[in-house]
């Protein structure tokens, strides 16, 4: 009988043991739903098929062989979080243009952080505004680095796709609202939970790709010959509830090309 584990985020530090109890139970497939989870189960087997849902570069770290032909016992799906970060800051400028400075926070355990810093850079030099790098991988450190918001006179904030990042979105959400920072965020989740505005690869879109590779496998398909898949659909989704709150107006341009509207 197939076992499929979920991982919860906000706790990596068991993620070895995790991997390592599975294999132990000698489960017919292993789904990993994030980029640590993936790496956790990579090590502990190399029989044993893995479906992984994947950061923007599951070649580059190291996961599969290349995306059409995976190679090994893994393949799932890439969510593309990493090359949507720059369009997230032009958003954020046009919804917030006269912030002159926007702070970038990203895990700096992360292994795309430092391809995030250059790229969201190279778009805030395009803008004319400054980049002030927020670097946070514990609760304490977020805490911090809301708090150097004033000293940064930073006018907006974006906040980078991460698995960390993302498993802390109640606290990042309640910081934003306590700071009065506009903020945008990778999933639509965020905004959901009173976030501003989100852009990025829909969630549901990604796990239902996951789920088909999973059956798949379940029937016979080996993950070496399954393309990495990557999701076409992208959501732009902004809270007005939350607009209202930071006193900003929403441009009617963005309120038509988004994806949901929160009222």
């Amino acid at each position: 009988m197939a076992i499929e584990y979920r991982w919860a985020e906000g706790h990596y530090d068991r993620l070895p043991a995790l991997a390592a109890d599975l294999v132990g139970r000698k489960v017919d497939l292993i789904i990993a739903t994030s980029p640590p989870g993936a790496f956790a189960a990579k090590s502990a087997t190399s029989t044993i098929p893995i479906v992984f849902r994947g950061g923007a570069d599951p070649v580059g770290d190291g996961l599969v062989a290349s995306l059409a032909r995976p190679g090994g016992n893994l393949t799932g799906v890439s969510v593309l979080a990493t090359e949507v970060t720059a369009k997230r800051l032009e958003l954020l400028s046009e919804l917030v243009p006269r912030a002159g400075v926007i702070a970038l926070l990203v895990n700096p355990t992360n292994s795309s952080a430092e391809r995030v810093i250059q790229e969201v850079q190279q778009a805030a030099r395009a803008k004319g505004v400054q980049l002030s790098i927020l670097k946070a991988s514990t609760e304490n450190e977020i805490d911090a680095a809301f708090g150097s918001l004033n000293e940064l006179a930073a006018g907006a904030l974006l906040v980078g796709a991460d698995p960390f990042l993302s498993g802390r979105r109640e606290q990042l959400v309640a910081l934003a609202s306590r700071h009065a920072v506009p903020s945008i965020y990778a999933w639509r989740e965020f905004a959901a939970s009173g976030g501003l505005i989100s852009y990025g690869a829909s969630l549901t879109s990604a796990f239902r790709l996951l789920g088909t590779d999973a059956g798949k496998v379940l029937k016979g398909a080996k993950p070496a010959d399954l393309p990495v898949q990557q999701p076409t659909t992208f959501e732009l989704v902004i809270n007005l509830r939350t607009a209202k709150a930071l006193g900003l107006t929403v441009p009617q341009s963005m309120l038509t090309r988004a994806d949901e509207v929160i009222e």
